[in-house]
């Protein structure tokens, strides 16, 4: 099962979980603002480093820390980030660490970065610079030979380090609004950033009053308190799972004895989508019909010729074939490409591809092969990885390292396949875990293929919910996660 597992930047500590199901019991209008609005630049910014720990779902599970220092170069400032975050999945510790470098000008518009991650041992650098209107980085994972990356600018960029910095630079005035342009190191791209400053409140997790500061990016919100010192004092992502609120540096280390004791799953008693009663031989089951309750407006899984869905009163019902696939629609081409997370151009893994499907003529042969291949000689272990050479060169993985392996040896192949995360039952946890497979296009339709479970054909507990294998294209999945209730109405 897939950990759903996002490399926040300064998300932090206390002891409560869904204080945004009931903001208005700890969050007060702390009378009229200060006038003039607070505001400084770079240069006057009165604590330029702070310290915080990170709560996940009421368990403290790491620190993050923050600074500013002037550059060797005259006018330019650098933003340097680490975090820490270490938790227990299916009786394993995970861990995260990140550590980042932005240097930007006087208005924390950026110059240059160098950013380094470490997810479970495996590591990835990315690199680059802002000039002449054009913005060039480099990709480096497990120190393979770099990716290039290049992308024209018509508008300044900020690094996602300085969105708590931008509003303190423009003013704390309520009601005002900023857009942004944003290099997301976690998700290797451009993002549009929106930022409100709603009112000005108190209230007992933090000192003083403060700004509150609403930021929309990638569908994504979080709510950040600023005081009038320009600090984040406090903040709530993922509807309120994620918490931050500054600490010292001891409190914000000391995370880590309670990690070590703390041996909750955390992850999956969050995520776990319990059913009232068990379903038999799931991983046979070839029909499932079951309600989603109250998804709301912007929660609705994948329709198709596999799995219909129609709205019944509040509830979104769904029904799902496993012997039905769905017909091409346009998206075989891009399912061909090369991505970062699926490097099926590369030397390594078009030979290897070859190799496997050698004297293997049909399509449902090669799939056949790989998925044996597969079976014999990648374990299935809950580690995370960046990509499908990570996950070739550790010979071990979870279900999306498994889905990007198969991806790449497929297309590889030249087998359009894509990758689909969304939902299936375990029979172990008695409910639905996220999970992650693929679909490849076999004789003009997309046939579901799990290769975690070695099933060409995967069965009907398989719930779509998103479609691709990027960063960005699975931020959908946090308006599912932690607040899906289903209801099975019939299983076969």
């Amino acid at each position: 099962m897939k950990t759903p597992l996002v490399i926040a930047r300064a998300l932090a500590a206390a002891s409560l979980a869904l204080l945004s199901a009931c903001a208005s019991q700890y969050f007060r209008d702390a009378g009229a603002p200060p006038l003039p609005p607070p505001r400084y630049s770079l240069a006057d910014l009165p604590q330029p480093e702070y310290w915080s720990g990170i709560v996940f779902n009421g368990a403290k599970v790491g620190f993050s820390h923050s600074r500013l220092v002037r550059a060797p170069e005259n006018g330019l400032y650098e933003l340097h980030g680490e975090a820490v975050i270490r938790f227990h999945f299916l009786g394993l510790e995970k861990n995260v660490q990140m550590r980042s470098l932005d240097t930007v000008d006087e208005n924390a518009r950026l110059m240059r970065f160098a950013y380094h991650y470490v997810l479970d041992g495996t590591e990835q650098d990315l690199t680059g610079e802002v000039r002449d209107g054009r913005l060039r980085y480099q990709i480096t994972t497990a120190k393979r030979s770099p990716e290039q990356n290049e992308r024209s600018l018509d508008e300044p960029l900020y690094p996602a380090a300085a969105l708590d910095l931008l509003p303190v630079l423009q003013g704390l005035k309520v009601g005002s609004e900023f857009r942004w342009l944003v290099f997301n190191g976690e998700t290797q791209g451009l993002d549009r950033a929106l930022q409100r400053i709603e009112t000005y409140e108190t209230s007992d997790l933090f000192e003083g009053a403060a700004f509150k500061v609403q930021t929309d990016m990638l569908g994504l919100g979080s709510t950040t308190w600023i005081d009038r010192r320009g600090l984040p004092v406090f903040e709530l992502g993922l509807n309120g799972v994620m918490i931050s609120a500054l600490e010292d540096e001891g409190a914000a280390k000391n995370y880590l004895v309670s990690a070590v004791l703390n041996k909750d799953d955390v992850i999956v008693s969050w995520s776990l989508v319990k059913t009232p009663f068990p379903l038999s031989d799931p991983r046979r089951a070839r029909f499932l019909k079951f309600a989603l309750l109250a998804p709301g407006g912007k929660r609705a899984p994948l329709s198709d010729s596999r799995q219909r869905c129609s709205n019944s009163e509040r509830d979104l019902v769904c029904e799902i074939d496993a012997t039905r696939s769905d017909a091409e629609d346009g998206t075989a081409a891009a399912a061909l490409l090369p991505s970062s997370t699926v490097q099926n151009r590369d030397p390594m893994i078009r030979e290897l591809a070859l190799s496997i499907a050698a004297g293997k003529e049909s399509t449902i042969d090669k799939i056949d092969a790989v998925l044996a291949w597969l079976e014999r000689n990648i374990r299935k272990e809950p580690v995370d990885t960046f990509s499908a050479l990570d996950v070739l060169d550790a010979k071990r993985g979870e279900c999306q390292g498994h889905a990007y392996l198969y991806t790449a040896l497929m297309r590889a192949l030249n087998v359009p396949t894509r990758v689909v995360n969304g939902l299936v039952y375990s029979a172990e946890f008695g409910g639905f875990l996220y999970h992650t497979w693929a679909e490849s296009l076999v004789d003009g339709a997309w046939r579901a293929v799990d290769p975690t479970f070695n099933q060409t054909e995967a069965d009907a507990t398989h719930i779509a919910l998103v479609r691709g294998e990027k960063l960005a294209d699975l931020t959908a999945l946090v308006n599912w996660v932690g607040n899906t209730r289903i209801r099975v109405l019939e299983a076969r």
